[in-house]
């Protein structure tokens, strides 16, 4: 999504209001209706030309969204927007490490060769997006990869929830990788530590620890850069 894109060009500015307090509704209300997704970096410079305005005011609206905890700010990265809600996010990530982990380990025996080769094959992609990196295709790419591993489940209802627990951290946040990129490459080992487990035949419970483990080291890697010295996600054993 482009600012452009996201302007409502029917909206005139309501020139009643000082430029700082137009900058401020105009991008709380494209925060607040998720067209500015969490983790969307705010661009003083484009912001200011859609509106039209010098980036003083920009940046003064930004302070203030700052304040309000809708907007973070981080040296040499810049301001973007805020996780909407850190709980929420939480006790999604949470469930689905254990959802998730469980219907992995309930796929894992009715995966062909070629799911395996497919799945290898999106993380390589994965893997290649790293050199330039882009948290919003690694995350498209890295739900491909789970769901290739856990759409064999054959329990419709395991299926179900860890479905819509995807699809609600969908609504929660753009990508964990836009506050924490460095947890990628890890995040793509671990992905082949799995697929060799799935290769090996390993007991059930050892793939489903796996796949927890790996659902929760993004979680606590989030936690870590967001709410240094809280306690972290779920248990690694």
């Amino acid at each position: 999504m482009t600012l452009r894109q996201a302007h409502a060009p029917d909206q005139a500015p309501d020139t009643s209001r000082s430029k700082s307090q137009q900058a401020y509704a105009w991008i709380k209300e494209r925060i607040t209706g998720q067209q500015f997704t969490a983790g969307y970096r705010l661009v003083l410079g484009a912001i200011a030309a859609e509106l039209d305005m010098s980036v003083v005011p920009v940046r003064e609206a930004i302070r203030q969204l700052e304040a309000e905890g809708l907007v973070t700010f981080e040296r040499n990265v810049g301001a973007r927007v805020s996780m909407v809600d850190d709980s929420q996010y939480r006790f999604s990530m949470q469930a689905l490490g254990i959802l998730e982990g469980a219907a992995t380990a309930l796929a894992a025996r009715a995966l062909t060769v070629d799911d395996v080769r497919r799945a290898r094959a999106i993380n390589e992609q994965m893997i290649q997006t790293l050199e330039n990196f882009d948290p919003r295709a690694f995350t498209s790419l890295n739900q491909e990869f789970h769901a290739t591993l856990f759409e064999r489940c054959a329990n419709p209802r395991m299926l179900e929830l860890v479905r819509a627990e995807w699809a609600r951290l969908g609504h929660l946040r753009e990508s964990t990788f836009s506050f924490v990129p460095g947890r990628a490459a890890e995040s793509v080992r671990e992905h082949e530590n799995i697929l060799a487990l799935i290769e090996a035949g390993a007991p059930l419970a050892d793939i489903e620890h796996a796949s927890r483990r790996h659902r929760s080291a993004t979680l606590d890697a989030y936690l870590t850069h967001e709410h240094p010295g809280e306690a972290l996600g779920l248990p690694t054993s």
